[in-house]
């Protein structure tokens, strides 16, 4: 069980982070050696990457992980195992998915072409979409994009470098928090000609940023002119990507078609993706519901986040038939934050002892054995399942950044990292509980007969905030070792879109959710954990956090000259939000464990750096047949 929270979650291009899902972003032409330095090299190139690597030359013919050769045809239906913005996997009421208002359904950036696009197999590295070729002044403060005149908008107008620019100062002024916060830096966006793009930074921002630029959606001018951006609409937009919206039952189910004869299906990028043609989207606010559709054929791909369900509930007659296919992919991408956070907005958990007391009594190895069948790890660190996790004691490169912050930041930073304990296993392991005890006590807190109060008589209470019941099982036994230290915790299920819009204002306790990490971090992290990211509504900063130090760090990690201070700063900065004790981690799997009607093929290998699917993967008729389907 991942927790309810998908594996790819929240925030992608904005966070620099693998979300991983959505646009498949592009990468630079120098070839240097892995945590080298960014290339100075300020002509042409047909990529980008953060410290000037890159695998694909100028002449490349496909990405490795695609096939070429792919056929066109059929449909995928699945439910979304990840989201971004203001997109919910539960229900949707707008197809305006690049603002905070309303809730869009998954994938709606298949919509919209970017000027780059990702290759998946590399860390950070993106290649030309829209923009054929990108230049870089001496400073590294303008880039100049060459924009592909064939480029095209689904109604065959053309879209040019007018278009591109009125997007990114479109959603540098209104759009969703995730993109304005993390594109502060970007300073103008400008058509030199219908084919040229000038893009102004201010000179300190990241190395990552014009990245992130790249991989931001091109938006219509001319449609945009006419419709209100701002707000929330079941109008299909104007797009130019591979997709485009077709049967919409709102709530429901959502259909993009492929475009046949998208502008782009024959560049070196594309070729080989976006192989289906249709992309069938169901929503279901139960996820038993969801399954039972999966077991009869209405839903034909399944990624499993349930341990439960994995180790018990495949055993239905398409699985014995051989009709359905289970199967484990491996996940090498760093694994992410997922924990319960912490709201730290509110007083009672404004003292870093008292959260660390409340993460004390959760029991991972009694739940790992009793609830998730042994199928996971313990989450430590932010950088989970990657060398930017701090271990140990700091090295000296470590101690030389974090020695600007003693006094700022607490001593057990200096020492070795915060690790949360390992229990017996049994449930009944007390030590834990008697360190919480004596926590909670040097936080103020005081026992009045079973309940713990604060000096002012208010008691300690937590309600755990969610969308749906899957959480429930594992916070029960949860709330029974808080009730042995006094707190009243409580699990509370609300419907998706009041869940959104309660994160949208912190108005929860705790809530639990899972950051897809980059493996190159960027701006977006300022989104995770940055000061003025706390007080922005709709920010992914749920915990609050607010600390000079990370902010510094969090500076260091973006600003990196190369791989390795890259490393070691986020190192740095793993210790000190540890020792914040800002959530209780969870857990984690270093797997995909998927499900599917047997009518797909897939090239291998599997891309090191996400796993999508959708469109990547095509349909196979022949195997379809074999099984009595006809997609």
């Amino acid at each position: 069980m991942s927790g309810g929270v998908n594996r790819r979650d929240v925030l992608a291009w904005g966070a620099g982070a693998a979300l991983s899902p959505l646009l498949r972003l592009p990468k630079a032409l120098a070839q240097t050696a892995p945590g080298a330095a960014a290339d100075t090299d300020t002509g042409p190139r047909h990529g980008l990457s953060v410290f000037g690597d890159l695998k694909y030359g100028p002449d490349f013919s496909h990405f490795d992980y695609l096939d070429p050769d792919a056929p066109k045809g059929g449909r995928m239906v699945f439910n979304a195992p990840s989201w971004a913005y203001n997109q919910n996997p539960l229900t949707f009421d707008t197809l305006n998915t690049f603002i905070l208002k309303g809730n869009a359904p998954p994938r709606m950036e298949l919509c919209f072409d970017t000027l780059m696009v990702r290759a998946l197999d590399e860390p950070d590295a993106m290649y030309g979409l829209v923009a054929e070729s990108v230049a870089i002044s001496e400073d590294r403060n303008v880039y100049t994009f060459r924009l592909r005149p064939e480029a095209r908008f689904h109604d065959g107008s053309p879209l040019t470098a007018d278009d591109v620019a009125f997007s990114l100062m479109l959603l540098k002024e209104k759009g969703h928090p995730a993109i304005t916060q993390t594109i502060r830096e970007l300073e103008s966006a400008a058509a030199v000609d219908a084919h040229t793009l000038q893009v102004r930074f201010s000179g300190t921002h990241s190395r990552q940023l014009p990245l992130i630029v790249a991989g931001l959606p091109i938006l219509s001018k001319a449609f945009y002119t006419v419709n209100d951006f701002t707000q929330s609409t079941l109008a299909p937009p104007l797009g130019s990507g591979p997709y485009r919206v077709g049967e919409v039952d709102a709530g429901r189910s959502i259909e993009y078609e492929r475009v046949s004869d998208w502008w782009a299906k024959d560049l070196p990028v594309s070729r080989g993706a976006f192989n289906f043609d249709t992309l069938r989207l169901e929503f279901f606010r139960e996820r038993d519901i969801a399954f039972e559709a999966f077991k009869k054929g209405k839903i034909t791909f399944r990624e499993e986040f349930t341990s439960k369900t994995w180790a018990t509930g495949y055993d239905f007659p398409a699985i014995r038939q051989g009709r359905v296919i289970r199967a484990t992919f491996p996940d090498n991408r760093l694994a992410g934050t997922q924990g319960w956070f912490f709201n730290t907005r509110r007083k009672k958990f404004s003292d870093p002892r008292t959260r660390q007391a409340v993460g004390l009594a959760f029991d991972f190895e009694w739940t790992n054995e009793n609830l998730f069948y042994g199928l996971y790890e313990r989450t430590q660190s932010y950088f989970q399942n990657s060398d930017m996790m701090a271990t140990g004691k700091p090295s000296p490169d470590e101690l030389r950044l974090l020695e600007l912050f003693r006094g700022q930041v607490p001593d057990e930073v200096f020492e070795e990292v915060w690790v949360s304990p390992k229990t017996d296993g049994s449930g009944r392991d007390r030590a834990a509980l008697r360190k919480a005890h004596d926590l909670l006590k040097e936080a103020g807190w005081i026992r009045d007969g079973k309940r713990l109060v604060s000096a002012d008589g208010e008691p300690l209470t937590i309600e755990f905030l969610a969308n749906g019941p899957i959480f429930g099982r594992v916070i029960q036994p949860y709330a029974n070792r808080l009730a042995l230290l006094g707190i009243d915790a409580q699990f509370r299920q609300v419907d998706s879109s009041q869940f959104q819009a309660r994160l949208n204002t912190f108005d929860f306790d705790v809530t639990a959710r899972r950051y897809a990490m980059a493996s190159t971090p960027g701006e977006g992290i300022r989104q995770f954990w940055g000061s003025r990211a706390a007080k922005t509504e709709g920010s992914a900063n749920l915990a609050g956090i607010a600390s000079p130090a990370v902010d510094a760090l969090i500076e260091k990690v973006i600003h990196a000259e190369s791989r390795e201070a890259m490393t070691t700063a986020a190192r740095a900065l793993d210790r000190v939000l540890r020792a914040g004790h800002y959530w209780v981690p969870n857990w984690f799997k270093s797997t995909h464990t998927v499900a599917y009607w047997d009518q797909f093929g897939y090239a291998e290998p599997i891309p090191a750096y996400d796993f999508p699917v959708e469109t990547t993967w095509w349909y196979d008729p022949e195997k379809a047949k074999r099984i009595g389907r006809s997609d």
